[in-house]
């Protein structure tokens, strides 16, 4: 790791431990916001849940807390003093960054085992792209208001970390952890198995390879025994109880809890007639599913993208989203910068996040607050959120990696408008 990289982690610490310290209130203010905490991961809701487990009283009885047993084994064995919780999410974003920045030094962003771009002279370094994420204000005010998403974040980062090492069972014993706090990630498997075995032969390409079928069988049995293993210590966390399935996994599939956030459902499903509930539950679930065999197989020269391009899509669609995804996603993005001129909306996108996050807290402040808007002021501003999101940046910076390939198979056509007709 050269001084750059350094001197970037210990700015970032510093700085995130000055803002804990100099704003005491701030984490508690920012806590409340619905753009960073969701019923999932909230550190209120955290707290409250780790109070019961401490006090022998099961969490998952009342509603409200939906994390994962293993948060309650962790925090309830931390102090209970703010330093040390500061500091854990502190560390938690700087391992985040250190994976980014061995993701960035593999260099599997330009050049992959099927694919090798044209425009590596663009590639940012690996500093840079930590400061893209560490500084980015999405993931500052994620890690100051505490949410557990930081954690899933770690985990999915040190998953694709490992990946590109060809440390294949840290990677899926990574991404189980991941899909185990989170429930989405796990379908980041698929994409993630060729992604670790494309690496595995680019970085030993004198052993003979296994084959690409085995060795995705294999590892998907390693990725359901370990999933089953956490679920197992889970039961044993919880006194011998299943009841944490349903009010952990269950919220993130059948949404009980409708509380306003970033995303799109729980305005629809305020509005859902309750004899169509199951029915666009099935639809909403299917939807994000539908997209990880298209872009697994679409991308395949390219696995690394299509586990980026595959959280952006978690980030704007899943059931509660948050701004701490798009700060990962927008992280992992920073890897991809030299296709950037080959987007097409950047100015326009880049107004548009700024637009919906300035206007989104002052629309939920007329709704809650004021009184003066109603529900429709703040759903308003979270559809202009997931278009930004979703056609703005997902879909351009596709685009840019599909026209990145398309110059490499056609060096002809480098430079040149394409128009469908």
């Amino acid at each position: 790791m050269d001084k750059r990289t350094i001197a970037v982690l210990a700015s970032a610490a510093l700085l995130r431990w000055l803002l804990f310290t100099s704003f005491p209130g701030l984490p508690a203010t920012l806590a409340n916001r619905v753009e960073i905490s969701t019923p999932v991961t909230g550190y209120k809701r955290l707290q409250e849940g780790v109070y019961l487990y401490t006090h022998g009283v099961s969490p998952y009885d009342g509603g409200v807390f939906h994390q994962a047993p293993i948060l309650l084994a962790l925090f309830g064995a931390l102090p209970s003093s703010e330093f040390a919780i500061n500091l854990v999410y502190i560390l938690a974003d700087l391992l985040s960054a250190i994976a980014l920045v061995d993701i960035s030094n593999s260099g599997v962003a330009t050049k992959s085992r099927l694919f090798s771009s044209g425009r590596k002279e663009g590639r940012w370094a690996a500093w840079a792209v930590a400061a893209v994420f560490l500084f980015n204000p999405f993931t500052m005010a994620t890690c100051l208001a505490r949410p557990t998403i930081v954690f899933t974040n770690t985990v999915v980062l040190t998953a694709i970390s490992k990946a590109v090492k060809g440390h294949s069972v840290s990677a899926i014993l990574a991404i189980a952890m991941a899909g185990y706090l989170s429930l989405y990630p796990a379908l980041l498997l698929p994409p993630l198995i060729l992604l670790a075995y494309d690496s595995k032969i680019q970085n030993s390409p004198r052993k003979a390879p296994q084959s690409q079928s085995k060795f995705a069988i294999t590892h998907t049995l390693i990725f359901l025994l370990s999933t089953a293993a956490l679920l197992g210590l889970s039961f044993l966390i919880t006194s011998n109880s299943w009841e944490f399935l349903g009010a952990t996994y269950g919220v993130h599939l059948l949404l009980p809890d409708l509380t306003p956030n970033v995303g799109l459902w729980w305005y629809f499903f305020i509005e859902m007639f309750d004899s169509f509930r199951e029915f666009f539950l099935c639809v909403f679930q299917l939807h994000l599913v539908g997209y990880v065999g298209a872009l697994t197989i679409r991308l395949r020269k390219q696995p690394l993208f299509a586990i980026i391009t595959l959280l952006g899509i978690f980030s704007i669609f899943k059931s509660y989203p948050s701004i701490g995804d798009t700060g990962a996603y927008l992280g992992l993005l920073a890897l991809y910068s030299h296709v950037i001129p080959l987007t097409r909306y950047g100015f326009i996108g880049i107004m548009g996040i700024l637009y919906a996050t300035l206007l989104g807290p002052a629309f939920y402040y007329l709704w809650i607050y004021a009184g003066s808007g109603n529900a429709n002021f703040f759903y308003a501003i979270t559809l202009v959120w997931g278009l930004v999101n979703a056609l703005l940046v997902v879909s351009d910076t596709l685009f840019a990696v599909l026209r990145d390939e398309y110059e490499m198979e056609r060096p002809d056509m480098r430079g040149k408008v394409l128009l469908q007709i």
